[in-house]
């Protein structure tokens, strides 16, 4: 069955139904194609194939139709014209890197990025000739300042993990356009459901499929979406290289995508509940959650996001003690570093997420030892309330 386009339709209807092509079967979900290799009708159909003359699969590194049928949807989620899915999040980010930068490049990054892909750009890139150098986010007069005769490239998280820093992306594109730069942006927190940077002026976007898009914990996989100019260039890569989506973790994530924008609609509401009971509590020295009317980029963020995603952080009066005293004595969310589940998860970021960074990194990121990261879920919130306050006991508790 031919692909049907569906540009016109919202994001609810194609993150439910874009990209599918069923076969002769008749299928109303999507089969999984788990095969490693594909058959051709004749030498010469293979090569063919081989050479691109003709369309088809090959071989399941970089062609399966249940993987490509999950970077059809998400390309239509996030409006580029094309997407690569990668085994992973930081797989796509060091996809992108890979085939679009070379030998005296320079990246120019914001300081609150993942402290898995600041360690990718400082330690791995750098002994392959390519220079990284970090910012703060929001200050759009620094980027215009900072970028050199050799960046190549802007790399920003949008709203940032955890600290829920926000910039302005469409003048940020501006200024990456009239520099000469590739804008990227690692859209994990908010997903295609609340905010859709291509929109806005970015050439890519990069996200762990692994968070939101699964939903449920159960996969990791990442994905690169932009123009297919650019996408042709990481696809290259991938096929070479092979970081590969499996046929089996592609079809967990089009599930996901069918209920995705649902599913960040309640994240967000249950967070900004528990964004404002938190910051209320003395033992909070500071709430990070753009859904906050108190935050400083809340207007903006209200602007090119149709939500504030499910990602809270608050730093306790005190230090790690007090952070992982928080943590032990909660009883109901779960104690692990992944995000984007259904079920709540919390961690402390400066010995987790970002324990690789140094002291250095980890000051000029935010990443204090008192800053404990929960990632909401969509268990009652109430319940939720009560096991966070047994946390705030125990911190309580603690200093007696």
């Amino acid at each position: 069955m031919a692909e049907k386009d569906f540009s016109q339709y919202g994001v609810g209807t194609r993150g439910v139904r874009a990209g599918q092509r069923r076969t002769q079967e008749g299928e109303q979900s999507e089969p999984i194609f788990t095969t490693s290799s594909f058959v051709f009708d004749s030498a010469e159909q293979a090569a063919a194939r081989f050479s691109g003359e003709e369309p088809g699969n090959i071989y399941s590194r970089f062609t399966n139709p249940t993987v490509n049928t999950f970077e059809r949807r998400l390309a239509a989620l996030e409006g580029g014209e094309r997407c690569v899915a990668t085994a992973s999040g930081m797989a796509a980010i060091a996809a992108v890197c890979s085939s679009l930068l070379t030998h005296g490049d320079h990246i120019l990054s914001s300081n609150g990025i993942f402290g898995s892909t600041t360690v990718l750009f400082n330690k791995y890139l750098s002994r392959f000739g390519i220079e990284h150098s970090s910012i703060p986010l929001s200050d759009l007069d620094r980027w215009e300042s900072s970028i050199k005769s050799n960046t190549r490239m802007l790399f920003i998280e949008t709203p940032s993990n955890p600290l829920a820093e926000v910039v302005d992306i469409k003048q940020l594109s501006e200024i990456a356009r009239r520099k000469g730069c590739l804008l990227v942006v690692d859209n994990t927190v908010c997903t295609a459901a609340l905010q859709r940077p291509l929109e806005l002026g970015a050439d890519l976007v990069v996200v762990s499929a692994t968070k939101y898009l699964d939903g449920q914990g159960r996969c990791v996989g990442g994905a690169v979406i932009g123009s297919g100019e650019l996408i042709e260039e990481v696809y290259s890569y991938l096929r070479t290289a092979g970081p590969s989506m499996s046929p089996f973790n592609a079809w967990v994530f089009l599930k996901g995508l069918e209920t995705l924008r649902i599913r960040m609609q309640a994240h967000s509401a249950s967070a900004l509940t528990l964004a404002k009971w938190a910051q209320e509590n003395s033992a909070v020295k500071q709430v990070f959650y753009v859904g906050l009317d108190s935050h400083p980029q809340h207007a903006l963020a209200a602007q090119q996001q149709e939500g504030f995603s499910g990602l809270l952080a608050f730093e306790l009066n005190g230090g790690r003690d007090e952070a992982w005293r928080f943590i032990n004595g909660t009883e109901l969310v779960s104690i692990t570093a992944n995000l984007g589940d259904a079920k709540t998860t919390i961690t402390h970021p400066a010995t987790t997420t970002h324990g690789r960074l140094t002291d250095e990194e980890r000051d000029v990121a935010g990443i204090h030892q008192g800053l404990v990261r929960v990632a909401v879920g969509l268990e009652d919130v109430a319940d939720l309330q009560a096991d966070l306050q047994r946390g705030f006991d125990a911190v309580k508790k603690g200093k007696r």
